[in-house]
Parts: structure tokens; sequence; C-alpha cells
């Protein structure tokens, strides 16, 4: 579904801000959820996630009166969204990364950016410039490299389920960044996240609900619900909505590239939080990185 550019949206430059800020935001919560886990199952997790966005986003929820009326398929890729896009990420992001460990997770999701762009050319009949491809291939290698460089998750050892729960993964975000852009050629960025977290939230509520009749919350600390808030907000609210407003000029396959800042938001996060090492092969992996990023969104020469 293609949409024309309105005077509304944000210049280009600032949705390819906007695209880089939320996927790099993406990775701080991605590493972030590894202790939020150690205190709270997944699905509880998920649960109040989605409870804590779906109040500070319930303003959003009323229709305004400029929106038509949601047709069958615009609310059938909102429940895919909400579905596979947070629903099916959370739990196959999590759970790899317990059974194969933070390297391979690495390795695995920087194949992010050449998953959105076959599914922008598979199913919204996007062109991909080359310029594009090589800024793919960078990105790819550059955290590849990233990955690479780090130490693996104490205890943590590869294995095939593993492996296939992080290929899912990357799946699910193709996913997300496809459905993503035909939702905001009709809806609003605020209105997106808003029913998006409504469906999350109801998705989550069965699982939710049976872990929280036995579930100890006063074990729970402190700086882990301070955490749980952080969380939340960052995933379901802030970098939802920097990427939906992002994608509202940016082609498919063009936004799939700033997904590269997933995995260097995570490392960053790691470095400076979590304790890990930086070296020169993170320097040359963050070059690589950037330098995909300038290639993909530098502007094209004007033909004459």
């Amino acid at each position: 579904m293609s949409r024309a550019w309105r005077a509304s949206d944000p210049p280009l430059w600032l949705s390819y801000g906007y695209l880089a800020v939320a996927m790099f935001g993406v990775g701080t919560y991605v590493a972030l959820s590894k202790p939020l886990n150690a205190a709270l199952p997944v699905f509880l997790l998920g649960w109040l996630r989605f409870g804590i966005a779906g109040v500070a986003t319930l303003r959003w929820l009323r229709k305004p009166k400029s929106e038509a009326v949601l047709s069958w398929r615009i609310r059938g890729l909102l429940f895919l969204s909400a579905f596979i896009g947070s629903f099916l990420f959370t739990i196959f992001m999590v759970l790899g990364v317990s059974r194969s460990g933070a390297v391979a997770a690495g390795v695995i999701l920087s194949a992010i950016p050449a998953m959105v762009a076959v599914l922008s050319w598979a199913l919204l009949h996007e062109s991909i410039r080359p310029r594009v491809i090589v800024a793919i291939v960078l990105g790819v290698l550059g955290i590849a490299l990233l990955a690479l460089a780090g130490p693996a998750s104490p205890g943590a050892s590869g294995n095939w389920l593993g492996y296939l729960l992080l290929g899912a993964t990357v799946l699910c975000e193709g996913c997300y960044v496809v459905i993503g852009k035909q939702l905001t050629a009709v809806l609003s960025s605020k209105r997106i996240c808003a029913l998006v977290n409504l469906w999350g939230f109801v998705l989550m509520l069965p699982a939710g609900v049976w872990i929280a009749r036995d579930f100890d919350f006063a074990a729970v600390s402190v700086s882990s619900w301070l955490l749980l808030v952080f969380y939340a907000m960052s995933a379901s609210v802030w970098t939802m909505w920097l990427w939906m407003t992002g994608l509202r000029r940016v082609p498919a396959s063009r936004a799939g590239v700033f997904t590269v800042m997933l995995p260097v938001g995570s490392a960053c996060t790691g470095v400076a939080f979590l304790g890990e090492s930086f070296s020169l092969q993170h320097a040359l992996a963050f070059a690589l990185a950037l330098a995909g990023l300038l290639l993909a969104a530098w502007p094209a020469r004007a033909r004459s």
C-alpha cells in the first residue's frame, strides 16, 4: 500500500533520525530485558509491559474525527503487528537468547535488514536501490563483527532450538517493519501505538493471569519495578512511536537498514551498564554499521 507524502510529515532527515533512535532504543531494552527476565517470567513480563504501556497510551485510543472507519484489512494488520511484532518477537527473542547465548543472537539478528529488504520487495513491491543493498551488506558485516567481538553469555550453550528461535525473531521483526509501513498509510503513529498495545495486552492476558496467581510479587526488588516501567515505556511507547513516525516518509526496504542499530544499541547498553568490554573490533563494527546507515540515508542525485 503506497501513501503520498504530506506536508505534516517530518522531513526526510528527521525521519531517518527517528528510525535510527528507535532501533537503538529497541537494542537497549533487549539488553535490559535480561535482568528483568531473571526477576519475572517472560509471559508475566510481557503482560505487565503491555499493561503499563496501555495506561500510558490510553488517551491515544480515541478515534480522531478525520480518521476513516477501519477496514477489516487494517484491523487484521493491527492484530498481526501486535501478534508477530510484539507478542511472538518478545517470546522468541527472550527464549532464543537464553538457549544460544548473546554471541549467536548478535550474529543471527544482524540478518534483520536483509529480511526487511526481501519482504518489502516481495510483499510491498518496493524496488531496492543498489546503494541500499551495499548498505545492508555493510550493516550485516558490522554487526556480525560486533557479535563475534563480544563474550558469550555465561552458562549459555548454543543449540539448534535457540538458533531457530532467533531466526524466527528475525522474521518477526521483518514482518513488523513491512506491516508498519502499511499501517502508517492510514493511521497516525499514536493510534498505531495505542491499538497495538491493546492487542498485546489481550494476547498476553491468559498466560499473564495464570502465572500471576502464584507469583510472589513481594520478592521483586524496587529497582526491578523501576526497570520494568522504563522497559514498558521504551518498548511499547517511545520506540514504537518513533519507528512508525519515521516510516511515514521512508520506504520499508530503506528503513530496514536502520535495524542494524538494534544490536548496536544492545552492545552499547552492555558496555555502559552490564560491565562488558569495548575493543578495537567493536569500534570497527560500529564504523561499518554507521557507513551503511549513511550510504542508505544520503540523498540521491537528482536526475537531469
